[in-house]
C-alpha cells in the first residue's frame, strides 16, 4: 500500500486521424486489449489513488472502457483541443483535492511499465517539484530533447523545431509521461501560456516554469518500446511486435514451452500454469486461462476458454468463448467448441461441432458429429452424459439430452432424448438395387 497520495491522469482524447478509423485512438488493441486498457493496467500495478481520464467531446465509447476497467475513474472531457497542458487542466478539479503526486501518462502508450511510473513517483517523494521520463532512441528526429545542465539537473525540454543545432544532437528525448508535485501543480500548469507558433498550451513548459520556481527538476531515463506512441496503423503493429515479444518472453520465464515463440500470439491477460506446451502457429484470444501440463498442437485458435490440467487441443482447433476443458480431456484436429463444458477424460479427437453442451466425464464424441444447437432464433443446450459414445457423423438436434452410458449410432439424427445406457439410431434404412448399373463392355480379347 502506497504511503503517499497519487492521482493519474491519463490524457486520451486523440482522435485517431491518422489511424484513418471512425474508433478513437485508445480503443484500438493491442495483445487484446485496448491501448487505454494497458495504460490502466500499469497504474493499477502502481496503486494510485484516483485515476482521471481526459476524453475528447462525443467519446463516451472511451469513458466506457476505463469505466469497464476501472469502476471508479474520473472522466473529464476536453472540450477544445488547446494543446497538452490544456488537456491535464480539464482535470482541474481532481488535481484540487491535494493529492501528493500528479502522474501524467498517455492513453496511446501501451508498453509503459508500472516500474517506471513508480521512479517518477519517487523522484516527487524525494523532493522533486517536476520529474520527466525521456528515453534515447536511434534516431531522435521529430522528439523533443531533455535539455541538463552540466551538473546533469533537468532545466528544460525543447522541442525539435526550437532547439539549437547544439540542442539537436543531444539524444535524450521527450517521452511525455511526466509528474508534478501535488502541493505546486495546479500553479505550474496555471502558469504554462499559448505564446508560441501553434497558440497551444504545451506540458512540456511545465520543466521551465518549475525552474523558474525554484523548484527541483528531474530527468528519468525509460527503454525506448515502453514510451513508443501509437498515432497511425504501422505503429500500431510496432507496438503489437514488441508486447508479443514481451508476453512470449514472460511465458518461456515462466515455464511454458514454444518451440517457435515467435509464431506464437498471446493475449495480455492469458494466464499459464506449469509445464504447458505450445506448438507453433498457435493464437490466444482474450480471456484464457491454461493449467500445468496441457498441450496446444500447432495452428490451433483460443479465446475466453479454461483449459484444464493435462489436457491436449488441436492440431487446428478452436475454442470460442465460454468453453470449459476439464482434466485430461483431448480436443483433436477441426474441432470446434463454443460455450460447452467437456467434462474430464472426454474426447473429441476429429472434425465436430460442440456449442452449448456438456460433455460428460469419459464421453466419446464421434468424428464429424455436430450439435445443432440454433434454431435460427434462439440457441439450445445439449446434453450429453457421462461415459455416453457419439459414432461418427452424427448431428444432435437441441434441445437434447444423450443418457449416461448410452450409444447413438454413427450417422444418426437424434431428436429426442434417450436414456441411459440405451442405443439410438435415427437413420433410414439402407436399400441395394442390384444390377443398378451395366457394367461396361469386355474390350480386352
Amino acid at each position: 500500500m502506497r504511503s503517499r497520495t497519487c492521482l493519474a491522469i491519463v490524457l486520451a482524447a486523440g482522435e485517431g486521424i491518422r489511424m484513418q478509423s471512425r474508433r478513437p485512438k485508445v480503443l484500438h488493441a493491442v495483445a487484446g486489449q485496448s491501448l487505454l486498457t494497458h495504460v490502466l493496467s500499469a497504474l493499477d500495478r502502481l496503486d494510485v489513488t484516483g485515476v482521471a481520464i481526459v476524453v475528447g467531446p462525443g467519446h463516451e465509447a472511451v469513458a466506457d472502457e476505463a469505466k469497464r476497467w476501472r469502476a471508479n475513474a474520473a472522466i473529464y472531457i476536453q472540450s477544445q483541443r488547446r494543446g497538452t497542458a490544456h488537456a491535464v487542466l480539464a482535470a482541474r478539479e481532481a488535481i484540487a483535492r491535494g493529492f501528493d503526486d500528479i502522474v501524467i501518462a498517455f492513453g496511446d502508450t501501451p508498453l509503459i511499465e508500472a516500474a517506471t511510473l513508480k521512479q517518477l513517483c519517487d523522484a516527487l517523494a524525494a523532493g522533486a517539484g517536476a520529474a520527466v521520463v525521456g528515453f534515447r532512441p536511434t534516431d531522435p528526429t521529430g522528439y523533443g530533447r531533455l535539455i541538463l545542465d552540466d551538473a546533469g539537473r533537468l532545466v528544460a525540454i525543447r522541442e525539435e523545431k526550437d532547439a539549437s543545432e547544439q540542442e539537436r544532437a543531444i539524444n535524450l528525448c521527450n517521452g511525455g509521461v511526466m509528474g508534478l508535485a501535488g502541493s505546486v501543480a495546479l500553479e505550474i500548469l496555471e502558469r504554462i501560456d499559448n505564446r508560441n507558433a501553434k497558440e497551444e498550451f504545451y506540458l512540456t513548459d511545465a520543466i521551465e516554469i518549475a525552474q523558474s520556481m525554484g523548484l527541483k527538476t528531474v530527468a528519468l531515463e525509460a527503454a525506448e518500446d515502453e514510451l513508443r506512441g501509437v498515432n497511425n496503423r504501422a505503429q500500431l503493429a510496432e507496438v503489437e511486435a514488441a508486447m508479443q515479444q514481451r508476453l512470449r518472453a514472460a511465458a518461456l520465464g515462466a515455464g511454458v514451452t514454444m518451440a517457435a515463440p515467435e509464431t506464437v500470439f498471446l493475449c495480455a491477460d492469458t494466464v499459464f500454469g506449469r509445464d504447458v506446451v505450445i506448438e507453433p502457429h498457435v493464437v490466444f484470444g482474450p480471456g484464457v486461462v491454461v493449467e500445468d501440463d496441457v498441450v496446444i498442437h500447432c495452428f490451433s485458435c483460443i479465446e475466453g476458454a479454461h483449459l484444464g490440467s493435462g489436457a491436449s487441443v488441436g492440431p487446428f482447433a478452436r475454442l470460442r468463448p465460454g468453453t470449459r476443458i476439464g482434466l485430461r480431456v483431448r480436443i483433436g484436429n477441426f474441432v470446434e467448441v463454443k460455450a460447452a463444458t467437456i467434462e474430464d477424460g472426454a474426447k473429441a479427437n476429429h472434425l465436430s461441432y460442440i456449442g452449448d453442451a456438456r460433455v460428460g466425464e469419459g464421453a466419446n464424441v464421434g468424428a464429424g458429429t455436430i450439435t445443432c444447437n440454433y434454431d435460427g432464433i434462439a440457441k439450445h443446450q445439449t446434453d450429453i452424459g457421462k461415459g455416453a459414445f457419439i459414432g461418427s457423423n452424427s448431428s444432435l438436434v437441441a434441445p437434447v439430452r444423450i443418457g449416461n452410458g448410452a450409444y447413438i449410432g454413427s450417422g444418426s439424427v437424434i431428436t429426442d432424448d434417450v436414456p441411459d445406457h440405451a442405443l439410438a439410431l435415427g437413420r433410414g434404412r439402407q436399400a441395394v438395387k442390384t444390377n443398378w448399373r451395366r457394367p461396361p463392355p469386355d474390350t480386352t480379347g
